[in-house]
């Protein structure tokens, strides 16, 4: 699209930003209390590693035309919705103009503990998918056109993410895809297949490496769940919302 910026600055200046700030939690942790959390939990519970993140993304929908009174963010207006399932979910990014759901964006990251925590983040998504989609389907929103979903996740770059896994087949064969998958293999399945069932709109998967922390450098697994395809959907999105209402 040739109004469309280029981002790719902007993305790896939040991959430093994201890195900076969860070694700054990690540091400051036990000071105080004089405890100390174990593996990454304080990086993680201290918050504000995304955000960095969250304004790229802000700025896209700003740069499809809507206004910065309509997006809701921490720190920026309530991103509380309705669900179906369960009362509420409080989303990342939530975009509401002229009483329309626009656009609600959902981040995620992963640094270390890949076996805990894998299962736990497909579950999420899909989860909060179905019940937003339940949800506008029995009439939670103004009747309006399908709002956009977005999907983000950053996940550490290092052999234990990139190395193969082995899978538990006590009664069932797994889908042959999934055999030896690492979990990079597994996040890349995961997004694309969000997208290819319609839970989600776009979604994207960034690979971040902790030792090229000071660049911001990344990697993408698919072009299909690339940086550039979701901020051109979400731009074109949000474009089109702009144009209707002009």
């Amino acid at each position: 699209m040739s109004d469309m910026r280029n981002y790719e600055t902007q993305l790896r200046h939040a991959i430093k930003r994201f890195w900076s700030t969860r070694n700054k939690a990690k540091k400051a942790q036990g000071k105080k209390s004089g405890r100390k959390d174990t593996g990454n939990r304080t990086a993680v519970t201290s918050g504000g590693h995304l955000n960095g993140l969250i304004d790229l993304i802000v700025s896209i929908i700003h740069d499809g035309g809507i206004d910065e009174v309509n997006v809701f963010y921490k720190g920026h207006g309530s991103t509380i919705l309705p669900g179906y399932y369960r009362a509420t979910k409080d989303w990342d990014i939530v975009v509401v103009a002229d009483q329309t759901l626009v656009a609600c964006i959902e981040l995620k990251s992963q640094v270390g503990s890949f076996g805990n925590n894998f299962n736990n983040r497909t579950e999420e998504s899909i989860g909060s998918a179905t019940d937003l989609w339940t949800a506008y389907r029995e009439g939670a929103f103004a009747k309006q056109a399908r709002p956009f979903l977005g999907y983000l996740a950053v996940l550490e770059d290092c052999p234990a993410s990139i190395r193969p896994v082995r899978v538990s087949e006590p009664h069932f064969k797994v889908f042959p895809e999934f055999n030896g998958a690492s979990y990079e293999q597994r996040y890349c399945l995961l997004c694309t297949r969000l997208v290819r069932e319609r839970l989600y709109d776009a979604a994207c998967l960034l690979m971040a490496d902790r030792d090229q922390a000071k660049t911001g450098a990344y990697r993408e697994s698919s072009r299909e769940i690339g940086f550039d395809h979701f901020a051109a959907s979400l731009w074109a999105h949000t474009k089109a919302i702009q144009q209707t209402k002009d």
